[in-house]
């Protein structure tokens, strides 16, 4: 096998099957700051994100030899990434962080500027963490992943419509958070 440098996606996937620690070690230096990101938009905090991180890639190798090359690698590790995610909120958030749908005030119209005028990728991932996690989790499937409705519905057990409410309140949320960002930033 070549070095860890120039190994192509299939020769990673071929020597995680095979258990060899090069490969594997450069899987996971390849995908692992980006999965990284991934995590961190579904949790409160850069620990927790870890853990989804760890048990993830334990996931990935695990699962290697049904990587069939269809899809792209990266691709294949982020959907463990996200059902990691969705199943840890399953179960550590869910039903301990209700959330009365009627506390978080909202309106989806807003005069902001538009996000990249106002706001660079960490602080936005910043804003994103403080969505209420519900509310975080139907966003981050929804606008960031790209799943339908449906399917959010079927994957966190809720009804299609209880997923678009929670992302038209985490959009409002986070549009109101916008707002503040950009009114401190125009006072300093």
């Amino acid at each position: 096998m070549e070095s860890n440098r120039t190994m192509t996606d299939e020769e990673l996937v071929k020597g995680c099957i095979e258990n060899k620690p090069i490969a594997q070690k450069t899987l996971y230096d390849r995908f692992s700051r980006k999965m990284y990101g991934v995590c961190l938009r579904y949790c409160d905090d850069q620990d927790e994100a870890q853990d989804i991180l760890q048990n993830g890639f334990i996931k990935v190798f695990e699962n290697m030899q049904s990587f069939k090359g269809s899809g792209s690698l990266e691709g294949w590790i982020r959907r463990i990434m996200v059902n990691t995610a969705l199943n840890h909120y399953r179960q550590t958030k869910m039903g301990k962080q209700k959330v009365d749908l009627d506390s978080v005030e909202y309106s989806l119209e807003s005069s902001a500027p538009s996000v990249s005028e106002t706001i660079n990728a960490k602080e936005l991932l910043a804003l994103i963490q403080t969505i209420p996690a519900g509310f975080r989790t139907v966003f981050n499937l929804f606008a960031i992943e790209g799943y339908s409705h449906k399917e959010i519905a079927e994957m966190l057990n809720i009804s299609e419509g209880t997923s678009k409410s929670q992302f038209a309140r985490a959009r409002a949320y986070l549009q109101k958070m916008l707002e503040k960002t950009q009114k401190v930033k125009e006072i300093i």
